[in-house]
């Protein structure tokens, strides 16, 4: 499992960042701090669709469930998720980021716009 951020930079281009999260013993767990959201919403892709430059709506967990989502950025570095993986969305401002689904399945996502 893969948790990155995409942010807008100083130069206003979307980059990657990756997270450690922190974790902290709790019973026989390893527990993050509780995160408030304002909702949930699943998503289904169809293989190939391509969604050309654009900014997060808002600030929100993107999950992929199902197939691949592949994130290009504006230096031409390309990211690919898969199930499992944890893209927090996080570049509000600037020239944005594209998203495509690739391989052959639909891909099935569930965003978790995040409060504060």
């Amino acid at each position: 499992m893969q948790v990155v951020r995409i942010y807008t930079g100083d130069d206003g281009e979307t980059h990657f960042e990756e997270l450690d999260l922190p974790y902290e013993a709790i019973a026989d767990a390893q527990v993050t701090a509780m995160s408030g959201a304002s909702g949930v919403q699943f998503r289904k892709t169809p293989a190939g669709s391509f969604s050309d430059w654009h900014q997060a709506p808002r600030r929100q967990y993107v999950i992929t469930l199902q197939g691949q989502m592949e994130v290009g950025i504006g230096d031409g570095t390309k990211r690919l998720f898969n199930p499992g993986d944890v893209l927090l969305a996080d570049d509000l401002t600037g020239r944005g980021h594209t998203t495509e689904a690739v391989g052959g399945d639909a891909r099935v996502s569930v965003s978790i716009p995040l409060v504060g």
